[in-house]
């Protein structure tokens, strides 16, 4: 499973318009950065109280990147 799909997953997990989740890929030179779109009325359920939802999620993708030693991030876009 690649690091956009592992996002998808989860964010479709937790939202109640799963048809609504994308994940859009951007490759620079150091860093891979995955913006996460959901619908408006689902952005707090991926953002979670004091940002604790949206820091597990960033934490599993670095986990994930770790072994093929990729520096990535997550945006969440609303």
């Amino acid at each position: 499973m690649d690091h956009s799909e592992l996002i998808r997953h989860i964010a479709k997990a937790l939202v109640d318009n799963a048809r609504n989740v994308s994940v859009k890929q951007i490759s620079g030179i150091h860093t891979t950065v995955f913006e996460l779109k959901v619908a408006k009325e689902d952005v707090g359920k991926i953002i979670g109280k004091q940002g604790r939802t949206a820091d597990a999620i960033r934490h599993l993708l670095h986990s994930a990147a770790t072994k093929s030693r990729d520096n990535v991030l997550l945006e969440i876009i609303d």
